[in-house]
């Protein structure tokens, strides 16, 4: 009998140990996903379009191919000042309801957080003091305040269930575009040491919650000249990171993007696989698509080349808008991208 009491314990023990995180649960699925194609995404897809607004359910890219992106993305800028809408007027109840929702369909979440200036209480893109990083450790001016911000993220976080009370898988993107100095966290702005102090303090608090449904993404701005150094100068560490991340926009000639994306994407999907990362194009697309033929003809090309395991195009709006519409010329172009084996949307990831 203790024989038989001490192999059950040995085999709970050995079942324990196999337990994975949600976190864990959705990197095993993204990786087995990139190796059919990379998924495609949209973010705030349900949320506003090229001509309309908060309508239950519509959405751009389903008008366009009858289907939706099976990665959608969310930002949490605004939730810390305790904000009831964030900074793109989205409610964070309408945010909650959109997350469990996709979830429940099958489709994947990513979050980002453009947060205020905790210092000069401006937004994001405040970039007038360089010390706000410093004051936001701990030690510094705005350290407490800054506390109780990353409390409500984290309260925030901790609502994101399913019916059945489970915690829902989030691809957690924080600090994002910080080889750039657009943000009050970018490269200008703080040192690096000061900037793997911000990454540990937050994701340290979050962890401290238990929030083991997080997959932490580390996401660069678009570069063109990476190398081992340089990348690894504010890199967080193999520890921290689950998912190494490319933000590339076309904001100048075709030339140039497609020369730049194709150096970062060489050295950081090398990078990603080297260190045993997935790797996304967390962030792209080219406002306004004044290229009716930019998806089949410049995108899509250069991701065929690499593991990616999905591409999140920038919010559609009325004034701004990165992804494809009904009434858009490049609305053809994009179903041709759609229609490519190697592109998934939700019905092809959906288990249901």
């Amino acid at each position: 009998m203790a024989l038989a009491a001490t192999a059950f314990v040995a085999c709970s023990t050995q079942k324990q140990e196999k337990t994975s995180t949600v976190a864990e649960q959705l990197f095993e699925r993204l990786d087995s996903l990139s190796k059919k194609g990379y998924m495609c995404g949209h973010e705030d897809a349900t949320m506003y379009g090229v001509t309309w607004e908060w309508d239950a359910d519509k959405c751009d890219i389903f008008a366009t191919v009858g289907d939706y992106p099976a990665v959608m993305g969310f930002d949490l800028g605004g939730i810390e000042m305790g904000d009831a809408k964030n900074l793109d007027s989205v409610p964070f109840t309408r945010i909650h309801d959109e997350i469990v929702k996709h979830h429940k369909n099958g489709g994947v979440i990513t979050i980002s957080w453009h947060p205020r200036n905790p210092l000069t209480g401006g937004t994001a893109w405040d970039v007038d003091d360089t010390t706000v990083v410093k004051n936001i450790l701990p030690g510094g001016t705005q350290h407490e305040k800054f506390k109780e911000w990353m409390k409500r993220v984290g309260d925030f976080l901790e609502t994101l269930k399913s019916e059945e009370g489970q915690r829902v898988p989030v691809i957690f993107r924080p600090w994002h575009e910080n080889n750039g100095s657009w943000f009050w966290w970018g490269q200008k702005l703080c040192s690096d040491e000061e900037f793997h102090g911000l990454w540990n303090m937050l994701q340290d608090y979050l962890n401290s919650r238990g929030l083991d449904n997080l997959l932490w993404s580390y996401s660069p701005n678009l570069d063109g000249n990476w190398d081992e150094a340089r990348y690894m100068a504010r890199y967080p560490g193999n520890d921290r990171v689950s998912l190494i991340g490319e933000d590339a926009y076309q904001w100048g000639t075709e030339e140039d993007f497609k020369k730049q994306l194709t150096a970062d994407l060489d050295f950081v999907s090398a990078f990603a696989k080297k260190n045993g990362k997935l790797f996304a194009m967390t962030e792209c697309g080219f406002k306004n698509m004044p290229d009716s033929t930019w998806w089949t003809r410049v995108l899509k090309p250069i991701m065929d080349k690499y593991e990616i395991c999905y591409f999140l195009l920038w919010r559609n709006y009325k004034e701004e808008y990165f992804g494809p519409s009904p009434e858009l010329p490049c609305a053809a172009d994009f179903k041709k991208l759609y229609e490519a084996p190697n592109t998934l949307f939700l019905r092809d990831i959906s288990e249901k």
